[in-house]
This record gives structure tokens, C-alpha cells and sequence, in this order.
């Protein structure tokens, strides 16, 4: 029997991080290598990636990475992979231009060259599998579902998906080839899960176009639409509303700029004149009327950039009376209260907000019956739902179970677990690091739950330092405690509170160094209890206290 393993370094239970392991034998295949942006409480943080140290360790045995799609939830961190584990990257062309960009961008894999461009019509041959693809439905070109065909049957991993009867050519689904493999026989089917929950039809992209048409149309000034840099289905509907309504399009932002000319030169987005896109510093040039400014801030949700715009502090736009505010993209749950007080901004600076999402359900992912029927086409021994919340993940393990599916052939993995297969199915055998690894500038990996409690605390109470020098020979003090604070109390009104706090640690101070032994971290110990409960007692408020203890010798 072969021996067929199958982990999720990321992408299930969270939204994004896609990143998945199928094993045949001694041979590794990784399936999409995605980042997600930090939640509100995860303060400072850029990005966070999957832990890849099992691939590291392992990437004698990797194969090759297989991407499905250009967006950042699937390719955000090659980057950090590619630096590490040298592999050939498989892709779509326009996957594969993106990917590249993102590559590039980044100090520790800009010479990494090992790309190569794939189709619906390619297949791989490996010494333990065959690798092949098929075509997808998603809001970028070019979208491929990946098969990995064993001895066993075929590992089928959907990508992000929906299917849309009306989609144009570039973006249909080829539900033949899909059948086709159901017939070949599926193994396991790893699917996307993360509009489970929901049986509401999805709009077609024919019917946003014609909706986002009509909001354009009627409206007599200034148009910001905000929209993921990614998303070229949106963007190809924002350039059609522009040419019918005699609109140039501005774009803000280095990621879009990007992004947007790779797809126009890859003929992934038509434009009918050249004209069309003008640069920010042109936009003096036409009246407000004659104006769309797409808005895609960082290649996650453009929110922070509307953000910027409302109060002001946007490099290139400034929201006025007139201005509409259009937002064609669906913030996950978590961005809600944030996109709730961009709103009332937005109004306050006299603009107007519109949400593609008031008159139709817009989304990228498949609804439950759409789940079904993929279900229904590949006919799979095993499913594993993947990319979503639990919640979602088990949404998908009920409505396989409404299709007569076994329980005990449907699994909902944790980040890590190690799935091996057996006679009896596939079993949990120990689990692989599968943490949350933390981008913070150049940093990657240094940013953890206590930096991140610190920096909580900052955020919340502030910080409060006392400073003093001491004689340890002598055993006395020889400059008495200073203090300093910031954004913990005013100072003006609390200088009550300061002198006593530096009271308090000059006698903590004297008495530990009254005793027979010292030592530098007791002593620093010590002085933030004190300090800390005498303040806690004085203002019910835990600022991080820093302890500056000097030495004259």
C-alpha cells in the first residue's frame, strides 16, 4: 500500500494561510503557500505566515509548490518558502507574474528564478505521483484546482472556488474535467469551505457588473472604489464602467499599480483606450465628474486606505462633499466594527459610502450547494473541508453527510495533524509545528505572544520608568530615583502620584540593598512590584514599568 499522508500547515480553522501538504511515499508536494493580515489585537504585526519548519527540514523531499491562484492567501508566503526550501513553483501564467512580484519584493528570495507556467492541460509525472490541474472559477484569472494522482487515487485540492454559470471565458469552471477525475476515482478531496455556512445564492459577476454599471452611472461626482488589488474580476468592471461613462480610472497605491499592469500586459485585463489610467499628480486635470480612484491599499482589504482618505492623511486623495465612497469588495467578520467606523469618517468628511454587498450577496467562494455539487461530481472516499473558520468547516462536514457521505470518511483537521492512510481510512498520527509565525517588518518569527502582550499593555496603559543609581559595594544609593512616563497619566496633574512612586522605589532599593546577597534581577523584581501595586492602588491602571538600574563603581 502506498503510504499517503496529508497535513494543513495553515488554512483551517482561520480564514486564509493556505497551505497544505499532500506526502506520497518518500515524495512531498506542497499546495499553496499563503499569508493572512493580523487581527486589531495582533498590534504592530504585518503579516503572518505559516511555520514552515517541517518543510525546511524536509525540503530534500519536496517536489515542487503548487499554486492555484495569484492571491495573497495563496502565494504570500513564497517568499519566506522559496528562501528556504529551494523547489520548482508551479502556477498559471498570471499566477506565476504575481507570484514573481511578490517574490522580488522581498530581500531573502529576489534571486529565486524556479518558476514554471502551467495549464489546465499540463500533467507532471513525479516518481510517486502525477501532478495535473483544472480549471476554476474565482475573482482572478486563471484559477486551477490541483490533482495529485497516486496509486491509491487521486488528492484533489479545489483552491478557493464558486461556480458561475454566466463567468466569462477567462474565469470558467471546466466541470467535464472535473467529472473526469471523479471518474478516475478521488481519494481525498481537499475543499474550500469558507462560505459553507451559506445557502444564499451567490450574484453572478454578470449581475455585479451590471450593478456596479448603475451605482456609476447615477452618481454626479467623485467615485473612490474601494477594491482588493487582486480582485481583477472587480477591476475589469471598474475599467468597463469607466469607459461607458466617460470616467479615467486613478490608481492609488504601489500594489494595485503593480498588479494591474502585469494583468493589462499578460492581456488579463483589457482596457479599450490607454488613456484610461491616469497617475495621481493628473487628476487636477478633469472634473470630479470625470474621475474613478480605485482604492486597494496593501493587497488585503482597502479599508485602511478609505481610513486615510476621510481624515486626511492619504498622500493623494482627501474625501469631500460629493465624494461616494464605493466599496466592491466583502470585509471578512473581524474587519466589520473597523469598516463600521470608516463609515461614519467618510460621512463626517462629507462623502458617501455605498457597499456592493447592500443589494446582492457577493463572494468568491462557493455557497453550500455549490459544495455539494462538487461533492457530487468528484465523489470522493474522504473529505478533509478546508479554508475557514470551524464553523464553516463543519457547515461543509454536514452538508456531505446530507449527500450520504460517512462520518467517519469526513475530517476536520487542526493545524499540523498528520493524517495517515490506512485500510481503515485515514488516521491521526502526531502533529507537525503549525503555529502562527509573525512578520513585523524585516522581522520574522521575533514577534510572539509576550511581545504582543507588551505591547498591549502600552497600547492600554502606558509606560511608567523609574531610574536610579546605586553603589553595590557601598550599599547605597548615589542618584535617588527619577521617573518618567508616557501615556499612562498626565504628568501636570499627577505629580503627587510620581513622587511618591520614586519614594517608594528608593526605599525598596535600601532594603534589598541591606541584605547579604544582590542580585540585578530581584533587585529590578522588586522595584516593579512595588511600584506597579502602588500605582495599580492610586489608579486602577497596570502601565508596563521599566526598572533603569545603574551601577557606580
Amino acid at each position: 500500500m502506498t503510504d499517503v499522508k496529508i497535513m494543513a500547515l495553515g488554512g483551517v480553522r482561520e480564514n486564509g494561510k493556505n497551505l497544505y501538504v499532500a506526502e506520497v511515499n518518500d515524495s512531498i508536494f506542497v499546495l499553496d503557500a499563503g499569508l493572512k493580515y493580523p487581527e486589531d489585537e495582533q498590534l504592530g504585526v504585518d503579516l503572518i505566515i505559516p511555520n514552515l519548519d517541517y518543510l525546511i527540514e524536509n525540503k530534500d523531499r519536496v517536489q515542487g509548490i503548487f499554486l492555484t491562484h495569484g492571491h495573497a492567501d495563496a502565494i504570500g508566503a513564497l517568499p519566506y518558502l522559496v528562501s528556504e526550501v529551494k523547489v520548482p513553483v508551479f502556477g498559471s501564467e498570471l499566477t506565476i507574474e504575481l507570484a514573481k512580484l511578490m517574490v522580488k519584493n522581498n530581500d531573502a528570495s529576489k534571486k529565486f528564478k524556479n518558476f514554471h507556467v502551467v495549464d489546465a492541460q499540463t500533467e507532471i509525472e513525479f516518481e510517486e505521483a502525477t501532478v495535473s490541474f483544472f480549471k476554476t472559477t474565482h475573482s482572478i484569472p486563471e484559477s486551477l484546482g490541483i490533482v495529485v494522482g497516486t496509486k491509491e487515487g487521486n488528492i484533489v485540492y479545489t483552491g478557493d472556488f464558486k461556480f458561475d454559470q454566466a463567468a466569462s471565458r477567462m474565469y470558467q469552471t471546466d466541470l467535464a474535467r472535473i467529472a473526469e477525475i471523479g471518474r478516475e476515482g478521488v481519494l481525498a478531496l481537499l475543499s474550500d469551505s469558507a462560505n459553507a455556512d451559506s445557502n444564499v445564492q451567490v450574484a453572478s459577476e454578470a449581475e455585479v457588473g451590471l450593478e456596479m454599471e448603475q451605482v456609476i452611472s447615477d452618481w454626479q461626482g467623485r467615485i473612490i472604489v474601494a477594491a482588493v488589488a487582486s480582485n481583477l474580476v472587480r477591476i475589469q468592471q471598474v475599467f468597463d464602467s469607466a469607459a461607458d461613462n466617460g470616467r479615467r480610472v486613478v490608481l492609488t497605491g504601489y500594489d494595485v499599480e503593480n498588479i494591474v499592469r502585469t494583468a493589462i500586459r499578460l492581456k488579463k485585463l483589457s482596457i479599450s483606450d490607454e488613456k484610461l489610467i491616469i497617475k495621481p499628480k493628473d487628476m487636477h486635470r478633469f472634473e470630479d465628474h470625470e474621475l474613478i480612484i480605485l482604492d486597494a491599499g496593501r493587497m488585503g482589504e482597502p479599508i485602511n486606505s478609505l481610513r486615510k482618505m476621510a481624515i486626511g492623511r492619504h498622500r493623494h486623495v482627501t474625501i469631500k462633499e460629493g465624494d461616494l465612497a464605493y466599496i466592491v469588495t466583502t470585509p471578512t467578520i473581524s474587519k466589520e466594527a473597523v469598516v463600521a467606523r470608516v463609515e461614519n469618517l467618510i460621512y463626517k468628511a462629507g462623502g458617501v459610502v455605498k457597499s456592493i454587498t447592500q443589494n446582492m450577496r457577493v463572494s468568491g467562494h462557493a455557497n453550500g450547494r455549490d459544495l455539494q455539487l462538487m461533492i457530487n461530481l468528484l465523489k470522493p472516499k474522504y473529505l478533509f473541508p478546508i479554508q475557514g473558520e470551524y464553523r464553516e468547516l463543519a457547515a461543509h462536514a454536514d452538508l456531505a453527510l446530507e449527500l450520504g457521505m460517512f462520518p467517519e470518511n469526513i475530517y476536520i483537521m487542526k493545524r499540523g495533524d498528520i493524517m495517515v492512510l490506512s485500510e481503515d481510512g485515514f488516521l491521526h498520527e502526531g502533529a507537525v509545528s503549525a503555529g502562527d509565525v509573525m512578520i513585523d517588518g524585516n522581522a520574522i518569527g521575533d514577534v510572539g505572544n509576550i511581545v504582543l502582550r507588551d505591547r498591549k499593555v502600552l497600547s492600554e496603559d502606558g509606560i511608567f520608568i523609574v531610574a536610579l543609581t546605586v553603589n553595590r559595594k557601598k550599599k547605597k544609593i548615589i542618584s535617588r530615583a527619577r521617573v518618567n512616563t508616557r501615556g499612562f497619566v498626565y504628568v501636570k496633574k499627577s505629580r503627587d502620584i510620581l513622587r511618591e512612586s520614586a519614594d517608594i522605589a528608593n526605599n525598596a532599593v535600601e532594603s534589598y540593598l541591606g541584605q547579604d546577597h544582590f542580585e540585578w534581577g530581584e533587585l529590578k523584581s522588586l522595584v516593579r512590584d512595588e511600584v506597579g501595586k502602588y500605582l495599580f492602588e492610586q489608579t486602577k491602571r497596570r502601565p508596563a514599568i521599566l526598572p533603569v538600574v545603574m551601577e557606580v563603581r
